[in-house]
Order: C-alpha cells, then structure tokens, then sequence
C-alpha cells in the first residue's frame, strides 16, 4: 500500500466474523472466529499477537435485535459493547461516523449498545433481561474480541438476523442478506485510520456581532420571559438557532405571525426600513434591535449616499438577508452585482454619480476583483470610508488562507446558509488545498481522511466553538490527533447592548 501523505501508509483493515456464512456474505479477506465467548478470545488473542500496532479491526455479522424499532435486514453500529452482566468493556467512539456512511449507502442504520450474551438469546424473557441492560441488539462474540483486541481502532458493525417479533426463519436470510452492503463501508472506515496533526485556525468561530445578537436574546428572556420572538434566524446557524429555541425564543419569518404586544428581536443581519415601518405602525410590539453594528454601518452608508443624489452598486448574493436589509434603503437606487462580469451591463450615464457598497460577509478577493471592475469602467466612483468586509470576516478568512498553506484539508464548520462559512471554504480551495464545510461532526466523510494527515479546523463567524470540539473529537477515535493553533490576529472588538436589554 503506498505511502499516506505527511506520514505512514495505512495498515490494512482485518475483518472479524463468528461464521463462514456471514463471511461469505460480507466478501473479501475475512478472519472466522467461530461463535461464543471461548472462540472468540481464543480469536482475539491470536490476532493481537499478529496485527501492526494501531491497525484498524472490524468485527461484523448478524445479531438479535432488542429495540422495538429494529428490523430483521437493519443495520446497527456498537457505540458500546457489554458482557452479560451489562457492565460496559468497549467504547466506539467512531460508532456516529460509521452510522452516517452506512446511512448515506442507502441502509436503515441504529446506533447503540450490543451485548455480547454467553448463549443465545431465544426466549422473550431473556430478550427482555437483555434489553434491560441498555443494549439494543445481542451477539456472542464481540465484547469478547474487544477485550483482547486491546488498543486497535475498532468498529462493530451487526445485522440485524431476528428479533421477539421476527424469528431465524426469514429474518436470518435478511440479515445476510445485508451483510453484503456492508464491506465498502468498513473499508473506507480503515482507511481513515492514522495519526493526524490539526491546525486550529485563530481567530475563528463567534465574532462580537454574534455574541451581541445571542447575548440579546438571552437577555430577552431573561427580562421579559418567553416567549420572545425573533424575525428569521437571530444568525445563521441551526445549533444556535436550537438552543435558542429550547430557552424560549421563537422564530418567525414575518412580523405578521407575533401576536400583539409581544417582544420581537431583529436578527443580526438586519432588516429593510419597511420591517421597521410595519413594527411602528403596530404601536404594541416591544422591538430590540440585534443588526450588526457592521451592517448598519453599510445602511447609513445607502441612506447617505442617497440623500446626496448617488447610484448605488451594492455587491453581494441576492438571497442573503443582510442584502435584502441594505436593498431596502434605496430600491431603486441600487444595482446588486455578484461578478466582475456585471459591471460591464451597468447603464448609468455619464453625468450620474455612483457610489458602492459591500455585504459585509463576502471573501475579499473576490470582491476587490469586482470594486477594480467598478473602479475601471467608473474612474470616479467612490466607496465607503472604510472596507464595509467586517473585521471578524477579514480575519477568518486571513486565518483560513494562512491555514490552508500548510494543510491537506481544511474543514469550515458552519451551516450551510451562512455566507461567511461559504465563504471561507472558496477562500481554502483557492489556495490549493481541499475544504469542506460541516455543520457539525455528523457532517463528515470518511473518504475525507483516506490517507489525510494533516487538517485545518476553523469555524464560521456564526458557528459556536462547542461545534470545533465536537468534530476534533470525532477525529481522536481514527488515531494520534496532535493539535496545535495557529493565530495571525488577535480580537479585541466588543459592542454594546442595547438599552433595553442592558
């Protein structure tokens, strides 16, 4: 096997089964242990004397299943394995990945504890005893093979052959039956195996006109009480958006849906003047502000160049809301570019005085290609005083640029609706390494790490920190992870509250 990049080629993957049927069925190179507790640490102590230190095992074949919801032909991936007195002996932290994979090739896949059962498990008592451990599906030999494994990356991965509903009948051939589905899966699970060095990218994750916007919120409800309302997503990500909500904050995409005399929020990325109108006109709503200081930064700077008689380009992505806030001050004023290529379709006459203005969550190379553009067909242009590109945007995606120079793969984590998380992995792809964007750990592929040992890991201004951990933790199970930050500026921008949430 050739050599993996930045380190070792990767061990070959060992794959365990109790039966030459089940082996058979799952194809390839297959190590039969034979079934029960004996066989299987008889098994387990040949192979660990044998295989390369750190080499990945996957033990896999059909079981009982004991949640109600499994089916003869399901899948379930062990997070967990148990012996009979339900203590647990093994934990598969890669178990969420493996699930996600299996899912995605089309199987119906559950995750949880399985019991490693000195006989089998036949009679509806004994499925109950069994249950009552936590398990949600029996075997007899895994928890056993574990025990002797020691220290190798392992992954266990049973079909489900019968259940208290089902018997041994039909539903043995539709657990073999599934097994076949399963060999590819594990494949690329081993070949994520190895050791890794991650660069954590600083600055990265909340910026302040996220933590302000959150802190708002938070402080609503602790104020008012629930339910506080909030138009659209109070900043673009579903984790926050979640939590809010399980606090009391409710969501809406109109005023029109907030009852009267409730306390609404506006969302960071602002709103057109006739949202602020609407709320006016209503006279018994409670309105606190959370636009982004930045963003309405770039409103005043629409409001002051039309009061000074100015046509607009305002450059940025149509479906983004703090674009939708910025058209609103000036409709028909202002001409929304996305590409360089536009500007040569702008009609404004000679005498006519134009101005630009930036979203503020765009990557900024690609729009200093656009404000060249600008500058070339209109030489007297002017623009604001300061860049509109936010200072957190800017310096996540210096940070990124700088990360992806020494990284094989960059992962973004961010929701897919948010422009800057975008935008930070166009930032890494143009500087010649792989990106990805992940909304959390859930979100990754095992083919990402095939042979990757080096990994940038930032986060989008809108993505909390907490989802950075739980991806790097969803590393260490495959391997080594050695971490370390690299920072090329520091944040020291706070904004204030407003009055009445202070």
């Amino acid at each position: 096997m050739g050599e993996a990049a930045g380190g070792r080629g990767a061990d070959p993957l060992t794959v365990l089964t109790a039966l030459r049927i089940e082996a058979r069925a799952v194809g390839g190179d297959v190590v039969v242990t034979g079934t029960g507790r004996g066989r299987a640490e008889a098994a387990g102590t040949g192979l660990a004397a044998g295989l390369a230190p750190g080499s990945p095992v996957a033990v896999t074949g059909v079981a009982g299943g004991l949640h109600p919801d499994l089916r003869p032909g399901d899948v379930m991936v062990a997070t967990e394995l148990r012996t009979a007195d339900g203590a647990a002996v093994h934990t598969l932290p890669s178990a969420a990945l493996l699930a996600a994979e299996l899912r995605r090739s089309g199987l119906t896949v559950r995750v949880g504890p399985l019991l490693s059962s000195p006989t089998l498990v036949r009679s509806a008592r004994a499925r109950a005893e069994a249950a009552a451990t936590g398990a949600i599906a029996v075997d007899m030999e895994s928890a056993h093979l574990a025990a002797r494994l020691g220290s190798h990356p392992l992954a266990v991965v049973r079909t489900i052959a019968d259940t208290g509903q089902r018997g041994l009948v039909l539903g043995g051939a539709k657990g073999v039956a599934a097994l076949r589905h399963v060999r590819s899966v594990l494949e690329s699970w081993g070949k994520a195996v190895g050791p890794r060095d991650v660069v954590l990218a600083a600055p990265r994750s909340f910026c302040a006109g996220v933590e302000r916007a959150i802190e708002i919120v938070e402080r609503a409800l602790a104020r008012f009480g629930p339910p506080v309302y909030v138009r659209r997503q109070i900043v673009h990500n579903s984790h926050v958006v979640e939590r809010l909500r399980s606090m009391g904050a409710v969501f809406v995409q109109e005023l029109a849906e907030v009852p009267d005399g409730a306390v609404v929020v506006i969302a960071a990325h602002g709103v057109p003047p006739e949202v602020r109108a609407e709320a006016d006109r209503r006279g018994n709503l409670t309105v606190v502000d959370a636009t982004c200081p930045l963003v309405a930064k770039v409103h005043h700077e629409a409001r002051r160049y039309l009061a000074q008689d100015y046509q607009m380009v305002l450059i940025g992505h149509p479906d983004h809301e703090e674009v939708a806030g910025t058209l609103g001050e000036a409709p028909d004023r202002i001409r929304l570019l996305q590409h360089a290529a536009e500007v040569d379709q702008l009609d404004f006459g000679s005498a006519e005085r134009v101005a630009f203005l930036t979203q503020t969550t765009l990557a900024t190379d690609e729009t200093s290609v656009i404000v060249d553009a600008l500058r070339t067909r209109f030489p007297r242009i002017v623009g604001p005083h300061g860049d509109d590109i936010c200072y957190a945007t800017q310096n996540r995606q210096d940070a990124v640029r700088s990360l992806a120079q020494r990284c094989e793969l960059v992962l973004v984590v961010g929701s897919p609706n948010s422009s800057n998380a975008a935008r930070l992995v166009e930032v890494a792809r143009r500087e010649g390494s792989r990106a990805e964007l992940v909304e959390d750990e859930s979100d990754l592929r095992l083919a990402w790490l095939d042979g990757t040992r080096s990994i940038g890991l930032t986060a989008g201004a809108s993505a909390p920190e907490l989802l950075v951990q739980r991806v790097l933790d969803a590393l260490r199970p495959f391997g080594p992870v050695t971490v370390r930050e690299h920072r090329t500026t520091e944040e020291t921008v706070r904004f204030s509250l407003p009055q009445q949430v202070r």
